[in-house]
C-alpha cells in the first residue's frame, strides 16, 4: 500500500475534525427539540431548554394529537402541494433550460437575459399580491401555493449549464431518426440529466414542504392551511393555540396556563419534520443513484 504523506494525513485530519464539529452543531438543536418535546412545561419554564429531557412526559404529544383530523388535513395539503409543485416545477424548469441552451434558437440569449433580469428587479410585494388576488383570482386556492414557486431562475441556470455539457451528437442522431423536440427532450435529455435533476428536485421539494409564507398571504380557509402554516401559527400565536385546543376539546374554555405551550411547540415541530426524516434515506439513495447512473458515457 502507498504510504499516506504527512500533508495528506494533516489535511484529512483537519477536514474530518471540521466536518465532525459542523455535524455536531447541526445535530444539537435537533436533539434539543426532541428532548424539549418530552419535557414537562414546568421544567422548561424553570430550567429552560436542555440537551437531555428532565421530568419526562408525553403530555405535549397527547395535546398535539388530540384533534388528529386537523393535523391530517394539514399534512394532506402539504403533501399535495409538494408533490404536484415539485413535478411541475422541475419539468418546466428543465424544459426552459433546454430551450435557452439551444444554439439554433435565435432568441435564446435574449430569453436568458430576460430570466436573469427578473432576479435583479421586481415590482414589489403589493403589485404581486394584487396580481395573485385580483387578476388571477387565486385567493384560497392551492394554485396560489404552487404557481408562484414554479420557476426559479437559479435552478434554470444550473440546468442550462449542465445541458451544455451534453454532447450535441445525441440530439443530432435523434433528429436523423425522425424524433421531434419533445421526443428528444423527454427520451434522451432528461435521462442524461439525472444528476442535476435529482439535485434540483430535492431542493424544490424541500422548498414546497417548508413554505408557509404564501399560505399566510393567500390562504384563509382552515381546511386549506398547510402543515407549516399550522406550525407557524402555533409557535407565534397564543390565540391560535387556544382556538385549536378549544376545537379539540369540544368548545369548552381553555386555561392557557395549564397547557404545555413550549413543549407543545417542540412536539408539533417533531411531528412536522418526522416524514422528512423517515423518507430522507430513501431520497438520498435515489439521489446518489442518479449521480452514478446519469453520467454521459463515451
Amino acid at each position: 500500500m502507498r504510504k499516506i504523506t504527512t500533508d495528506r494525513l494533516t489535511f484529512n485530519t483537519i477536514a474530518y475534525v471540521l466536518i465532525g464539529v459542523i455535524s455536531v452543531l447541526c445535530v444539537i438543536p435537533f436533539i434539543m427539540v426532541i428532548s424539549s418535546s418530552f419535557t414537562s412545561e414546568q421544567t422548561i419554564v424553570a430550567s429552560g431548554y436542555t440537551l437531555l429531557p428532565k421530568d419526562v412526559t408525553v403530555e405535549a404529544y397527547r395535546v398535539a394529537l388530540k384533534d388528529p383530523m386537523l393535523m391530517l388535513r394539514a399534512y394532506s395539503v402539504t403533501i399535495t402541494v409538494t408533490v404536484i409543485g415539485t413535478v411541475l416545477s422541475v419539468y418546466l424548469m428543465a424544459m426552459t433550460a433546454y430551450v435557452i441552451h439551444k444554439r439554433v434558437f435565435r432568441i435564446a440569449n435574449g430569453l436568458a437575459f430576460f430570466f436573469f433580469f427578473t432576479t435583479l428587479f421586481n415590482a414589489g410585494l403589493v403589485p404581486w399580491y394584487i396580481l395573485i388576488i385580483k387578476y388571477l383570482n387565486l385567493k384560497d386556492s392551492l394554485l396560489a401555493l404552487i404557481l408562484p414557486s414554479l420557476l426559479n431562475v437559479f435552478y434554470i441556470i444550473v440546468l442550462k449549464a449542465f445541458m451544455r455539457g451534453v454532447p450535441e451528437e445525441l440530439s443530432e442522431s435523434a433528429y436523423m431518426d425522425g424524433a421531434n423536440e419533445f421526443r428528444i427532450f423527454n427520451s434522451i435529455l432528461l435521462p442524461v440529466c439525472k444528476p442535476v435533476l435529482a439535485t434540483v428536485t430535492l431542493f424544490v421539494a424541500l422548498h414546497y414542504w417548508n413554505d408557509w409564507y404564501l399560505a399566510m398571504l393567500f390562504i384563509s380557509e382552515e381546511h386549506l392551511r398547510p402543515l407549516q402554516l399550522l406550525l407557524y401559527n402555533l409557535v407565534t400565536n397564543s390565540e391560535e393555540l387556544r382556538r385549536v385546543m378549544e376545537a379539540s376539546g369540544g368548545g369548552a374554555s381553555v386555561d392557557m396556563s395549564n397547557l404545555p405551550q413550549n413543549s407543545l411547540k417542540m412536539a408539533v415541530t417533531v411531528i412536522a419534520i418526522g416524514p422528512i426524516i423517515l423518507l430522507y434515506p430513501f431520497i438520498q439513495r435515489y439521489f446518489v443513484k442518479g449521480l452514478t447512473l446519469g453520467a454521459v458515457k463515451g
